[in-house]
């Protein structure tokens, strides 16, 4: 099992998974900046004592499967080659969620891969397991994707969604280990801080896939850093097509989410330390009597449900096995 990229946040944190997976066999770590160090060096929480090695196709590709931590533009040339050895592949950037070229490059960059474009599995179990249990490459969602759409599914399923807006607050994990590090103390704690406002790159994404779920509607999405260093809470506020009353919505999020082992449908708005360190979102629905609106949170933990646990339970179903193998309960 080959981990490229495993130097950063979401990299270490899918090795540390992988070394602890009653089926996998961690492989090659790879890193672009720190090759030669232990990861156990830049992350010891982790307690995976490997060292790190600069990316070689010719000799880290044989592997079945492989997860992908670069950014987006850098993952797309790396994924293409690792498709073309035969690895089935879970690639954690956003190079392979948009199935448009268009869109992906007025959002990111000119795509180094755009004949895998379309290919790709996107990578949200609950909304797409049978696609992700049979594909070879799993575009993983963003952490923001992956709270809102599971928050908003069960109504955009239903034709409820008329008009609705997002708004998110996430740890400064989420800006990735180069931004943190060189992110002073002072500008974070004791503050609040919306960003990328009326532009951030996980829009296209969120309505692509509420479109893809019967509700193709414009979004608005802003997103918040909150003085915390991993979680999220995302905030949904839907006008709804026609009247919810609070019996239909909790009887849509109860069905919508029975058996599936990661989705809490709880019955209080959730907080974050809730879900830290796992591959759980809680969600709470509430039915606004006075306005007519519903209001969805959705708690997770942006590096694990958001990122690298989600991975992991992503490529437990392409390689067949139970998809809560290797993850907490």
């Amino acid at each position: 099992m080959l981990i490229a990229g495993a130097s950063g946040y979401a990299g270490a944190i899918a090795a540390r998974l992988v070394a602890r997976h009653p089926r996998l066999a961690l492989g090659p770590l790879t890193s672009r900046s720190d090759a030669g160090r232990r990861l156990s060096e830049l992350y010891p929480q982790h307690r995976v004592d490997a060292v790190l090695e600069e990316l070689d196709l010719d000799r880290h590709a044989d592997v079945e499967a492989a997860i992908v931590a670069y950014p987006h533009g850098a993952a797309a040339p790396v994924v293409a080659g690792l498709r073309e050895r035969g690895v089935k592949v879970v690639d954690l950037s956003a190079d392979f969620r948009l199935t448009d070229r268009a869109t992906y490059e007025a959002w990111y960059v000119p795509h180094e891969a755009p004949a895998l474009l379309g290919s790709a599995a996107y990578g949200l179990t609950e909304l797409h397991r049978e696609a992700i249990r049979g594909a070879d490459l799993v575009a993983n969602p963003g952490c923001f994707p992956t709270a809102a759409l599971l928050a908003l599914a069960p109504l955009a399923r239903a034709g409820l969604v008329r008009d609705v807006v997002v708004d998110a607050k996430t740890g400064v994990s989420g800006a990735g280990r180069a931004a943190t590090q060189t992110t002073h103390f002072v500008s974070v704690t004791e503050n609040v801080r919306p960003y990328k406002v009326g532009g951030h790159r996980h829009t296209p994404e969120i309505e692509q896939e509420l479109a893809a779920l019967g509700a193709p509607v414009p979004v608005t999405f802003v997103p918040h850093l909150v003085p915390i260093d991993e979680g999220e809470l995302t905030s949904c506020y839907v006008t709804p097509a026609e009247p919810v009353s609070a019996a239909a919505l909790a009887a849509l999020y109860a069905e919508a989410y029975a058996g599936e082992p990661f989705v809490e449908v709880v019955d209080a708005p959730p907080g974050v330390r809730e879900v830290r360190e796992t591959n759980h979102c809680r969600i709470f629905a509430h039915a606004e009597a006075r306005t007519g609106r519903v209001i969805v949170f959705a708690a997770i933990d942006n590096l694990w449900k958001g990122t690298s646990s989600q991975a992991i339970q992503n490529l437990n179903l392409m390689l067949g096995y139970p998809e809560t193998e290797g993850l907490p309960a």
